[in-house]
């Protein structure tokens, strides 16, 4: 296999959208590395010992849904973190067939596309609620600048596409809410933006 074939099948639609070299293992590991997400503390001699803790608190965490019934082992992991979110944020509903709001929809989406970069589920939780709340607090007043970014762009990379799609009226109607808030995560099929094998 080369490893363009290898590649998630995000990268090859990030460059096809114009945002050449993303790769999301190497930018998480980046991110992961410098910290930002604020994810470790500043001092490398705690970091055993704080990542011993959130595995506690994980674990408590998940023990306590299980008592009340909120999940079991048969619920999907990203459902799981959904649940773990709330309880810990105070937003946990009454009942879990209660429908789930839209950021419930956003977190899902996120940790969806965590679960397929983390190996480690405890990891893998705290990186979704870090982001989801770096997104929620950090970057949620930009959310709506990112349209007319995204179409100014565009324009300049593939301006044949934009004029198309204005000309059709299909530029205002694009989920450009549904695609910001998620950062595309579950936006798309996995299978329509796989690279197809030749023969």
């Amino acid at each position: 296999m080369t490893e363009d074939s290898q590649r998630n099948f995000r990268s090859v639609y990030y460059e096809k959208v114009g945002f050449r070299g993303v790769e999301e293992k190497k930018s998480l590991e980046i991110l992961l590395k410098d910290d930002r997400l604020g994810i470790l503390p500043p001092h490398h001699e705690s970091h055993a010992k704080v990542m011993m803790y959130r595995k506690e608190q994980y674990l408590d965490v998940l023990h306590a849904l299980k008592v009340v019934r909120f999940v079991s082992d048969a619920t999907p992991q990203a459902e799981v973190y959904l649940r773990m979110y709330q309880l810990e944020s105070g937003k946990l509903p009454r009942s879990p067939s209660f429908p789930l709001e839209p950021d419930d929809e956003v977190f899902l989406a996120i940790a969806k596309a965590m679960e397929e970069m983390v190996e480690d589920s405890v990891d893998c939780y705290w990186i979704t609620r870090r982001f989801v709340n770096q997104l929620n607090t950090k970057y949620r007043d930009s959310l709506p600048q990112l349209p007319k970014a995204f179409e100014q762009y565009l324009n300049l990379e593939d301006g044949r596409l934009l004029t198309h799609l204005r000309m059709c009226s299909a530029a205002p109607k694009l989920p450009y809410d549904l695609w910001f808030k998620r950062c595309f995560a579950g936006c798309l099929p996995e299978s329509s933006l796989q690279r197809q094998g030749l023969g």
